[in-house]
């Protein structure tokens, strides 16, 4: 590429500078004729000074013809110079016009392209504010329905909501706060004829449903994740999350009228059911990741958990069951069922507890089944109160085992047990009019005519 610095230098070389190198020509071949013809005069014979002027004539013209000459192949050399001067400076031209257009055409289509992605951004923003302006008006209205006085409004409301949510991802845990804080709405309502009452619970059983229908992770069109229900306070007639997935799922002082189902259910995070009454509640195959509180919460009916599996931490304190069954449930975490109450059977057949179990200070009104469970941890059942046959046979208790000042009203068997430690029985009593087997090694002495005494004999 040419040097852009040196265009200047392209200039037309003026008509008196060939005029003033012709003259010169001339002027030298004047000179030396002049002198060589000078020369030749001094010669003494006619015949010599002849010879000598034609040759000095001679030379002179050839002096003259040589300098022209010279002074053409300095016109050819700059001409040639000029010429490929000429010719850099049309391809520096010829460059800065190519790159000149370049840059307009890349600044062209950069303002081309910057002024399209700003169409389309404002499209777009365009279409998000009317999109989020028909999402507002119908949330609005849907709402508005759910607050009718009549049943079939109300449904209209929920699954006008429903759809909402389904088709719009984003407001998905905003329409199951509504519809939870419906449920958790006092139903105690200025309706007292029964088929009003009647036709409120098939609205929350709807309710309910539009729920659980969207919390089956295998239904992945309808699935809507980690939304989250907050169904605290909240009564709930025959609730059924029978496989569904709930994550976080809060229930504290729920009502749980009719029986409850979570069988196979899978519980991602807390699921806390503290201070919760259920009439019936179905939980086989429940599993759970995180802790399961139970606290204080009262089961007036039949409760199973058979097959569950607790990945977490699980916290009965003072809760108060009737019927319960944990046949073949396995604990990963500690199980705390300290001032438990059972007013009717409770079976752990077969349940395995692969760390610490507490049940101290508990009551088992009538028959306690632990027949094959395995206790890889601590089982403490200190201060617990049997009431009715509490049976141990064939169980397996890998760590600590303590019996301390427990009582058991009717017949204990621990048949078959197998204990790594020695049982502390320190202060435990048995009715005496029944007939009982003890761990190995463990004795018993007469307290008085009712009563039994734990003693262990062994050094």
């Amino acid at each position: 590429m040419a040097d852009p610095k040196r265009t200047d230098d392209l200039r037309v070389m003026p008509w008196w500078y060939v005029l003033v190198g012709v003259l010169l020509a001339i002027a030298l071949g004047w000179l030396v004729l002049d002198w060589l013809l000078g020369e030749a005069d001094r010669a003494t014979s006619v015949d010599t000074r002849a010879t000598l002027r034609v040759d000095a004539i001679r030379t002179g013209l050839t002096v003259v013809a040589g300098t022209g000459g010279g002074l053409a192949l300095l016109l050819a050399a700059r001409r040639q110079r000029l010429s490929e001067r000429a010719q850099r400076h049309q391809e520096f031209v010829t460059t800065r016009d190519h790159s000149h257009r370049e840059r307009i055409q890349a600044h062209t289509e950069q303002v081309a392209t910057t002024t399209q992605r700003h169409q389309e951004e404002q499209t777009r923003l365009a279409e998000h504010d009317a999109t989020q302006r028909r999402v507002t008006d119908l949330f609005t209205k849907a709402v508005d329905l759910l607050g009718s006085d009549k049943a079939a409004v109300r449904l209209g409301g929920l699954h006008a909501l429903e759809r909402l949510a389904q088709d719009n991802a984003g407001q998905r845990q905003t329409v199951v706060a509504v519809v939870c804080a419906y449920l958790r709405m006092s139903d105690e309502s200025d309706r007292e004829d029964d088929g009003a009452r009647t036709h409120e619970d098939e609205v929350r059983r709807s309710a309910q449903r539009l729920l659980t229908r969207h919390l089956h992770a295998d239904l992945a069109d309808s699935y809507w994740p980690e939304v989250r229900l907050d169904l605290a306070g909240t009564r709930l007639v025959d609730f059924d999350a029978s496989g569904c997935t709930l994550v976080d799922a809060d229930f504290t002082g729920a009502r749980l009228v009719g029986t409850t189902r979570l069988t196979g259910a899978h519980a991602e995070g807390r699921l806390a059911l503290t201070r919760a009454t259920f009439e019936k509640a179905v939980l086989d195959g429940l599993t759970t990741s995180g802790e399961l509180v139970l606290d204080d919460a009262v089961f007036g009916g039949e409760a199973t958990f058979d097959g569950a599996r607790f990945g977490g931490e699980v916290s009965a304190k003072r809760a108060r069951f009737a019927s319960a069954s944990f046949d073949k449930a396995a604990f990963d975490n500690t199980v705390t069922l300290d001032r438990a109450t059972f007013t009717d059977t409770a079976s752990f057949r077969s349940a395995v507890f692969h760390s610490g179990f507490s049940v101290e200070r508990g009551t088992f009104a009538a028959y306690a089944g632990f027949r094959g469970a395995t206790f890889e941890d601590m089982a403490f059942f200190r201060w617990t109160v049997f009431e009715g046959d509490a049976y141990f046979e064939n169980a397996v208790f890998q760590g600590a085992v303590n019996l301390g000042r427990a009582e058991f009203h009717a017949r204990a068997s621990f048949g078959g047990a197998t204990m790594r430690r020695r049982p502390n029985v320190d202060h435990a009593r048995a009715t005496a009019n029944q007939t009982h087997i003890w761990p190995s090694g463990t004795t018993t002495e007469k307290e008085d005519d009712d009563w039994i005494i734990l003693v262990d004999d062994r050094p």
